[in-house]
């Protein structure tokens, strides 16, 4: 009987003093991981919001940069490290739902992730070589359906969004373009600026400035209707083609086994991170958005769906590892 009476105290002990650790965090700085290399959407995302978050969080949060393999190195260390909230995801659909779909031997899949929150979202947008001498969608598919094979699109690569918002374009528009893949956003761009490929499907931050100076034409956005984050160019439905809507997304995760408190925790940092206006001033200014989640569970029921349209596109596009 005292043997069970010590053993039942200890039990009570561990349970409260891992209630309390959970109530305490976080004590130390908490790593936010970008699998990307400096400069890109992911990384101004993340070094918009890790300021905020610390002041909300009480510690710094830290961004840290571990790009390669399309951002399944970042996803995999996260999805390996300790559950213990000092380690977070930064991720797109890149590394939810398109690598898994790619790569079946990753040594991840979203089971090993908790979903803590959206952050962001923003449409893609379509732009051409200005030597083309297309100003709209319309034209555009006039002339792929004219010369069918000849046109060309870059992608920041196989199985990227941008690789696929083409494949869905191509399919809803009827007409036969060819993919060329670059090993990112900034070659891919330039490949069009230089006249090499005629068009390419690309994250606002990184073609924006170059709409604005005419190096590049904006044909429209990727959302349905257009959006005054990029002002004066067309929503799909206003540009032409109604049926066509994708939309470019960025969430925090968390490895799988961490608490529902720390979890909790990091929800409510983010949340109030986002709501200041610096933030959503910060976001606006490179074409995207807040976009926050009502809860966790939410987070994942939205991402349950949205598996779905990329892994579809993925079997479309019938794209392979590099």
């Amino acid at each position: 009987m005292k043997r069970m009476l010590m053993l039942l105290l200890s039990l009570i002990l561990a349970g409260a003093g891992a209630q309390a650790s959970a109530q305490a965090y976080p004590t130390k700085p908490i790593r936010l991981v970008v699998g990307f290399t400096p400069g890109g959407a992911a990384d101004f995302v993340a070094r918009a919001i890790s300021e905020p978050l610390s002041k909300a969080l009480g510690q710094a949060v830290i961004v840290e940069n571990r790009a390669g393999a399309g951002s399944s190195i970042a996803a995999d260390y996260v999805a390996k490290s300790a559950p213990d909230g000092y380690t977070v995801l930064i991720a797109s659909p890149s590394s939810i739902s398109v690598n898994p779909a790619l790569n079946s031997k990753l040594g991840y899949s979203l089971r090993d992730l908790a979903p803590i929150t959206k952050v962001s979202t923003s449409p893609l947008l379509i732009t051409a070589y200005p030597g083309l001498g297309v100003n709209s969608i319309k034209e555009l598919i006039a002339v792929a359906k004219k010369s069918p094979g000849k046109l060309n699109y870059s992608s920041s690569g196989n199985g990227s969004a941008p690789h696929l918002a083409g494949v869905l374009f191509s399919r809803l528009a009827g007409v036969d373009m060819v993919h060329v893949p670059f090993k990112g956003g900034g070659p891919s761009v330039q490949s069009v600026l230089a006249g090499d490929t005629q068009l390419t499907f690309a994250t606002p931050p990184s073609v924006l400035p170059l709409v604005q100076s005419g190096r590049l034409r904006a044909l429209a956005v990727t959302s349905r209707k257009s959006t005054p984050l990029v002002p004066g160019v067309p929503g799909m439905e206003e540009a032409g083609l109604p049926d066509y809507e994708i939309s470019f997304w960025y969430g925090f995760f968390v490895p799988a086994a961490t608490k529902p408190e720390i979890v909790k925790k990091l929800f409510d940092a983010t949340i109030a991170a986002l709501q200041r206006p610096e933030v959503k001033q910060a976001f606006a200014r490179e074409g995207t958005e807040v976009a926050s989640s009502s809860s966790p569970a939410d987070f994942a029921a939205f991402l349950a769906e949205n598996d779905k349209l990329w892994v579809r596109l993925v079997r479309e596009s019938g794209a392979k590892i590099d």
